[in-house]
Formats: structure tokens, C-alpha cells, sequence
């Protein structure tokens, strides 16, 4: 018989001071524009040991409005958005081009933290999508090479054949080109800064652009 799963909840604890020292923030001395702040904590999260820090949740839409979420790679964040790519044929793609808006969310708890992104999507020129796929590695080129993203897969022994005629056509054309790979970019109309505190007086500091799309508001929200 296997573990029971609410017994298993029931002896986690959040942010437990044995284990995580939550930092201090004061929202009053933080940046005017929301990507010197998220830089900032990135930094310090790769800093405190966290793992993987630039993973994060990606949630879209279908034609219908029903969300969808998986967790994909940063790859920048500038005053162009917070960027990341895919081929544009895969689901996600699918939903980006019905419905050009989307979430982003970074959660890094070793700092008891959080970042939250939101705001239309563009996909940037192809030249910028090949000349990120080309800095990557080997093993992403081949990935991108192998293609097919989301699509139904009739067993592991196909995709083992697809993988290394991938792998071998990365490692012998690194320049190989891949038409549906794209860089795609979230220009945040709200950016929420978290961090927790373990009384629960969490502090939430929001960023909303304003009228005419360049400068930032800030507010507080309720934990």
C-alpha cells in the first residue's frame, strides 16, 4: 500500500525557520521599473542556492478560454518583456496565436518568494528566434530538431529513433535551422513582487503600466 497522501501533507511546513531564513523587503526602496527588481532577486535567488531559478510557469489559453499551464525557461527579461520560446506548431503556440496573452510565475523558496507576470504576447523577429536557439546547446538544438512538440507519440522507441537522428543532425549542422522555433515575449501590463514572512504579513508590491504603456504605477496588495 502506498503513502497516504494527506498524512504526507500534513507533515510539510512552509518556509520553516530551521531550514529558510526569509529575507526583508522594503517596497519603499524598490526600483521605478519592475526588471532592475526582478533581475535583483534572481540574482539572489541563484545567490541562496536555489535550484533552478529560471524555470517557470507558463499559463495560456485555448480558443475556448480554458487555461493551461506547464513550466518552460526564462530566457531573458527586459524592456522588451520576459522571454521564452517554443515551437510555434505546439500547444502553446496553438493557444498564443488564438489568444496573444499570457502568465508568467517564478516561485523561489529557499527566499520565500515569488514573481508574478502578466501581459500580451508578441513573437519576436526570426532572426532573434534562431540566434537564440544557436547560443543554446547541443541538446536544445536537437530537442528543437526533434520537433513534433505535443504531438500524439505511438511509443518510446520512435521517439529514441527521432531523438538520435536529431542529436546526430545537431552535432554535425550546430547552424541546423528549425522554422517553428520561436522567441516569444511577454510585455507585462502588471508585475507582482511576493515575499513571505513567516507570520503570514507577507509583502505583495505590484507594478502596473500606465496610460500610454511606459511608466509604472506601484501599489501594495493584501496577503
Amino acid at each position: 500500500m502506498g503513502p497516504d497522501l494527506h498524512e504526507v501533507l500534513r507533515s510539510l511546513r512552509v518556509w520553516d525557520p530551521e531550514v529558510t531564513t526569509l529575507p526583508s523587503f522594503d517596497p519603499d526602496t524598490a526600483p521605478d521599473d519592475p526588471v532592475p527588481l526582478f533581475t535583483t532577486w534572481f540574482a539572489e535567488a541563484v545567490a541562496a542556492g536555489q535550484h533552478e531559478p529560471h524555470t517557470m510557469s507558463l499559463a495560456t489559453t485555448d480558443e475556448q478560454g480554458r487555461p493551461d499551464v506547464r513550466i518552460v525557461m526564462l530566457h531573458g527579461a527586459d524592456a522588451d518583456g520576459w522571454s521564452f520560446a517554443t515551437h510555434a506548431t505546439s500547444r502553446k503556440g496553438g493557444h498564443l496565436a488564438a489568444r496573444p496573452y499570457a502568465a508568467l510565475g517564478f516561485y523561489w523558496p529557499v527566499l520565500g518568494r515569488q514573481v508574478r507576470v502578466r501581459g500580451p504576447v508578441t513573437a519576436a523577429p526570426s532572426e532573434a528566434g534562431r540566434a537564440d536557439l544557436h547560443a543554446r546547446s547541443t541538446g536544445a538544438l536537437a530537442a528543437a530538431l526533434t520537433g513534433r512538440q505535443s504531438e500524439d507519440l505511438t511509443s518510446l522507441d520512435e521517439l529514441a529513433r527521432a531523438s538520435q537522428a536529431a542529436w546526430e543532425r545537431a552535432q554535425r549542422e550546430p547552424e541546423a535551422p528549425v522554422p517553428t522555433w520561436t522567441l516569444y515575449r511577454v510585455r507585462p501590463e502588471e508585475v507582482e513582487f511576493f515575499q513571505g514572512d513567516e507570520r503570514r504579513r507577507h509583502v505583495r508590491l505590484v507594478y502596473r503600466r500606465g496610460e500610454g504603456g511606459e511608466r509604472w504605477g506601484r501599489g501594495l496588495l493584501w496577503p
